[in-house]
């Protein structure tokens, strides 16, 4: 799991606010932008299709997305002083020719298990969802506010049938140079347990305190320079994290950056959907694996493996236009690309409309 300020989240935060600013002139837009970046140069690429123009200009897009994640004055990066390559062709007129339909080739997997209090996802990559919130809410009003954005979370857990016992914990995260290092790390420390604890009284299956367990914290030394004056970053490269951590295969597409309809988005979206539906009545786990062609509304195949029955869709709810009747209201926004596609209980195809988030 990475933090928003790594530089491959930034990457996808650029892109989907870029999707949500012509969301919000156009509901049928068409949408599909790259970002990459490295030290103080960001690159755009890609096109769009509105039929109004947008309100701000990608340049403001990328510096208010910096901004917001905390690369602002007084943090080592400033989003505001990158030097943005814009290549993005940009129109303004009915997007039809481009959306709307299947416009291109696509396998897509969806995945759902255990239960709601998983938010129907594997018991560790669940974890790192719940340290990636206590992290990023750390950083602006908790222990480590003006620490951050950039970091990386990796957790080992050993799962039993009486429980789940975590072994490992490593974190790096991105300080302040002014701080003293074994004091940031005590509150890096306190986080995770903090967060830790509040997930052990809302799930007993979570078996063992953070005592004794071996912790890592920045193991490197301190990371002062993060974000992209130490990687460089690219849209879509962090794709285990936003569908269902390393145990579960995943599909050909990235997600950020394309339009909600975009059949890459849409399929994964639609997989996800009827796998929590068949858990929820009563398969233990599912996958379904989807595979669609160019101007075909309807999949080539789709596949479902499941440990024990659960209920399987009727034709119909794979129909592309079907899909998008479904979900073309849904916003993108900076949850949903800071990983939360098939965490965030606000989406419907996560089926968790009655769970709180984090």
């Amino acid at each position: 799991m990475v933090l928003p300020g790594h530089p491959d989240k930034f990457c996808d935060q650029i892109a989907d606010a870029i999707v949500n600013e012509c969301q919000k002139v156009d509901p049928f837009l068409y949408c599909q932008v790259e970002v990459g970046i490295w030290y103080n140069q960001i690159w755009l690429s890609g096109s769009l299709v509105t039929t109004k123009k947008l309100p701000r200009t990608l340049e403001e897009i990328v510096v208010k997305t910096g901004h917001n994640i905390g690369y602002k004055p007084g943090n080592h990066i400033d989003a505001s002083n990158y030097k943005i390559i814009n290549t993005v062709c940009q129109q303004v007129g009915p997007p039809y020719p481009w959306t709307g339909k299947v416009n291109d080739q696509c396998i897509a997997i969806g995945y759902a298990g255990y239960d709601a209090l998983t938010h129907y996802l594997p018991p560790e990559h669940f974890l790192t969802h719940i340290l990636r919130l206590a992290f990023t809410s750390s950083f602006k009003k908790g222990k480590l506010k003006g620490q951050g954005p950039d970091g990386k979370i990796l957790v080992q857990i050993q799962e039993e049938p009486r429980g789940w016992f975590i072994e490992r914990i490593l974190v790096t995260i991105q300080q302040k140079e002014e701080t003293e290092f074994m004091d940031f790390c005590g509150e890096v420390n306190t986080t995770l347990k903090d967060a830790y604890e509040r997930l052990r009284l809302q799930d007993p299956r979570w078996k063992r305190t953070l005592d004794g367990i071996d912790i890592l914290v920045n193991p490197n030394g301190p990371l002062i320079n993060g974000g992209s004056e130490s990687d460089n970053g690219q849209t879509g490269r962090k794709l285990v994290m936003d569908f269902y951590g390393p145990r579960v295969p995943i599909g050909g597409g990235a997600l950020s950056g394309k339009d909600i309809t975009h059949i890459d988005r849409a399929a994964s979206y639609c997989a996800r959907e009827a796998a929590v539906r068949a858990v929820q009545s009563g398969a233990r786990e599912c996958r379904v694996r989807l595979a669609y062609a160019p101007n075909d509304p309807n999949p080539l195949d789709v596949e479902y493996t499941m440990e024990r029955p659960g209920m399987q869709q009727a034709d119909e709810f794979w129909n592309h236009e079907s899909i998008c009747k479904r979900y073309r209201g849904v916003q993108v926004d900076y949850p949903m690309s800071r990983g939360g596609h098939f965490f965030d209980p606000r989406y419907p195809w996560n089926g968790l409309t009655e769970i709180e988030n984090g």
